[in-house]
């Protein structure tokens, strides 16, 4: 197994691309502490990790709150004895609605935004790098989003942050690296979960069917949506000892995007 006898926390790790990765890691040996606000949810990610043999335990955790963090890590090592992995995965759309230029979006907007993609990485990182620098070994991956790099211009606060995700990404892999903490990026592309639910919520089924599909067949080179199991295959080989010699990288796992430059990306 891959992940023998480590243990990670995974922040949004109730439901999507979050519980996708908690149940391949589980898979590969690995305990999981899901770190979320979706009470249900996370604990039913926890029963699935149980089911594959391996322990696990929900705290809810609203991740854009110091305090919070700081009792959901102390949570975990008073648990588990240690954090080998943290996967920064906790984000999202709340209550967005998509405008087409930055004077549709106002400052309460950009700060809700901020937080919950950008400062929650931060206060994540901050609770637990002093952990893996006293023990000299750390995985920290960070979601980011192909958005950065080719972006649709409905959400320009959302990737704004998961810009700065990235910044942090490097100057964390760097000032890192002494302490043999490994710092890496994940760029999803489209990938069907919960996360579009505040641009498609009113939809039919047979419209978000429709929604998806247009989605591939206009961006993406491998004409297909995403799934969490295509995120989690990925952070698998970053949290894993195959990836003991990448730090500071940013992994795009989306279809082939950007490899169509004027593809139509405008509804990702």
């Amino acid at each position: 197994m891959l992940l023998s006898n480590r243990v990670a926390i995974i922040t949004g790790g109730a439901v999507g691309i979050g519980r996708g990765i908690a149940l391949k890691f589980a898979e590969e040996g690995c305990s999981v502490v899901i770190a979320d606000i979706l009470e249900s949810e996370g604990k039913k990610t926890v029963e699935g990790v149980f089911k594959k043999g391996r322990d696990g335990v929900f705290v809810h955790c609203d991740v854009t709150d110091s305090r919070q963090v700081q009792d959901m890590a102390s949570k975990a090592l008073s648990k588990f004895g240690k954090v080998d992995i943290l996967v920064n995965n906790a984000g999202g759309l709340p209550g967005v609605t998509p405008g087409r230029s930055i004077v549709d979006i106002t400052e309460e907007q950009w700060d809700k935004i901020l937080d919950l993609n950008l400062k929650s990485t931060f206060l994540c990182c901050k609770a637990i790098v002093p952990h893996m620098k006293e023990k000299k070994y750390g995985k920290i991956i960070n979601l980011s989003s192909i958005g950065v790099v080719q972006p649709p211009d409905s959400v320009i606060h959302y990737h704004a942050a998961k810009g700065g995700v990235l910044g942090l990404t490097v100057n964390l892999a760097f000032d890192l690296a002494p302490f043999n903490i490994c710092v890496n990026a994940i760029l999803p592309g489209p990938v069907r979960t919960p996360f579009y639910e505040p641009l498609i919520g009113s939809m039919t089924g047979k419209e978000k069917d429709a929604f998806f599909a247009d989605i591939a067949k206009k961006a993406v080179p491998l004409q297909r949506i995403g799934t969490p199991e295509d995120i989690a295959g990925a952070a698998l080989f970053l949290a894993s000892e195959l990836s003991a010699y990448v730090t500071g990288e940013s992994l795009y796992v989306a279809g082939g995007i950007p490899l169509s430059p004027h593809g139509d990306t405008s509804s990702i």
